[in-house]
């Protein structure tokens, strides 16, 4: 295992500085640019970044997170921890939790001997003893192989190959006024090897972000090779990030019998064991009559299996896919003599790129017009044929046109059906364009982003299981404003929740209304988006009767 990750480690290093090299290289030799400047000061940056960010970022999570440090752990995590720390040469991690509702675990620091791993309530209230150590283990598993230190190593080659672009472009503005021959040649040179150092800066940062996903497996084998239970992994996978419990006794049960919570507060990047952009959890009740119901599991599976948006989400993110994840660990399962805790053989039944394609161009159409109303209007604007940019007013209509039928696709009737967590995570038609309206009821146990006192969105859990709400008014302002003086007091409280489901890939409900303790609390960016649309499509029209009147 270990020289497998150390020669995909390798691999990908040369990989990347060898872009770097490369495009260092044609700079020098062919435009002479001065550029040593420009690259020393970005890796000074991301050095001093990566010095101080673990102390900043403990500054963040006791401002704004309310994360408590020094806390006293259980036994049975504490002497695990110490197992691990000891098998693996590395310090005891400084630990912290954060007091919300919702499951998190993420883990930060410069290398496996000043490690932090942050966990928030909700990872014990949902969680058994095996699947806690098995989060914790999947943490400890980037400290120990050194992830952060390699993220941010990754990361330079990125970062420097877009200051290569920069001053490439900034010294063509310097020599763009010149009319001598040579000089506009040697510009055309410069342009097009600003534009190549723009290109590999993108396939830099998609290298990055598989490599980003390499150490997610590899942090996952971590776990399993240190608890020697892929199963526990499995279900912790299952239920902090795809969302299956499985358990028959719900957070909600283990707290009115009194359970204490497992942690007291009495005594540059971080590594989450899922994506910081797509870490609202939803954990939904599988146990039928006593047993685990693994038809829910490989209904939950099916949108990220089958649909063509979890490829093109997976791709630009930083953590596989829950299900591959699961199928990697599953792989490993007959290494520790025990079978594969959940066997995904759904059959397809179509191939759901039709559905992705029409999405996509739904989503792209207004976007062309409204180009193309810009290019036929500068084109007859500079050629002085006044008389026919109402042609370019008409395509502007059109964009208007196409806005409004795409807003009222990812927006259907408002016919609200009443809904659960476990009905609406099997829907494998859905995406961030194309919704279902739906109401859903339930109590709210956490904020969106667990702890941050500026998170406006939460976390409801109905009798199937929990999922993230995405609150959102017309200006920011307003969110935050919600966030920071009324956003708390509707926690622990029930709610009744109309929106529309989508995935993207994090399965959530947009808010249109909140009845909270018989009080309605109403999101209007959909109103506002709706009227906003309308007054353009009313605008373009009257500036095409207006073009026609006057030309």
């Amino acid at each position: 295992m270990k020289k497998i990750l150390f020669g995909v480690s390798a691999t990908t290093m040369a990989l990347l500085y060898g872009l770097l090299v490369l495009i260092l290289l044609i700079v020098f030799e062919l435009t002479g640019v001065p550029l040593v400047t420009s690259l020393i000061v970005s890796a000074i940056v991301l050095a001093v970044q990566f010095l101080i960010s673990p102390f900043l970022t403990d500054l963040t999570q006791r401002w704004f997170y309310k994360t408590k440090f020094g806390v006293e752990l259980p036994d049975y995590l504490r002497e695990f921890i110490e197992r691990v720390c000891r098998d693996n040469n590395m310090k005891y991690p400084k630990m912290g939790l954060i007091d919300d509702g919702a499951p998190n675990a993420f883990t930060y620091g410069h290398t496996k001997n000043n490690a932090r791993i942050v966990l928030t309530r909700g990872i014990f209230d949902l969680l058994t003893e095996d699947e806690v150590k098995s989060v914790v283990a999947h943490e400890l598993g980037h400290a120990a192989h050194y992830d952060m230190l390699l993220m941010t190593v990754a990361e330079l080659v990125p970062m420097i190959l877009y200051a290569v672009y920069r001053a490439l472009i900034n010294s063509l503005g310097s020599t763009s006024k010149s009319s001598d021959k040579d000089d506009n040649s040697a510009a055309l040179v410069q342009a097009a090897i600003a534009a190549l150092a723009y290109v590999l800066y993108i396939v830099a940062q998609y290298i990055v972000l598989w490599f980003s996903r390499t150490r997610e497996y590899n942090a996952d084998s971590f776990a399993v090779e240190a608890t020697g239970d892929p199963e526990a992994m499995s279900r912790a996978l299952i239920q902090i990030g795809f969302g299956l419990s499985t358990h028959a006794e719900t957070a909600a049960a283990k707290d009115k019998k009194g359970r204490k919570l497992a942690l007291s507060a009495n005594s540059t990047n971080t590594m989450g064991i899922f994506d910081s952009k797509a870490s609202k959890s939803l954990v939904v009740s599988c146990y039928v009559d006593g047993e685990i119901d693994k038809n829910h599991i490989k209904n939950a599976m099916k949108w990220e299996l089958w649909n063509t948006w979890a490829k093109w989400y997976e791709l630009n993110s930083t953590h596989p896919l829950i299900s591959r994840r699961l199928q990697a660990i599953d792989a490993l399962a007959p290494q520790f003599g025990k079978e594969p805790f959940v066997r995904f053989d759904l059959e397809k039944p179509e191939s759901y790129l039709d559905d992705f394609l029409g999405e996509i161009t739904i989503s792209c159409l207004p976007v062309l017009a409204f180009l193309g109303a810009a290019a036929v209007g500068l084109v007859f604007y500079f050629s002085e044929q006044y008389s026919k940019l109402w042609i370019a007013a008409a395509l502007l209509v059109l964009c208007a046109v196409l806005s409004l039928i795409k807003f009222r696709f990812s927006h259907p009737n408002k016919e609200y059906h009443e809904a659960n967590v476990v009905g609406l995570l099997g829907e494998p038609k859905v995406s961030g364009i194309r919704s279902i309206p739906c109401e859903i009821k339930g109590q709210i146990i956490g904020r969106g982003d667990p702890g941050c006192i500026f998170n406006e969105d939460y976390v409801l859990q109905d009798d199937t299981g929990i999922i993230f709400l995405d609150y959102n008014q017309p200006l920011f302002i307003l969110n935050k404003i919600f966030a920071l003086f009324k956003s708390k007091e509707n926690m622990d409280r029930h709610a009744v929740v109309r929106g529309w489901y989508r995935r993207s890939p994090v399965p959530y409900i947009e808010m249109y209304t909140m009845e909270v303790n018989g009080k309605t609390k109403k999101c209007f960016t959909y109103g506002f988006g709706l009227v906003i649309r309308w007054i353009f499509l009313v605008l373009t029209i009257a500036a095409v009767a207006a073009a026609k009147m006057l030309l």
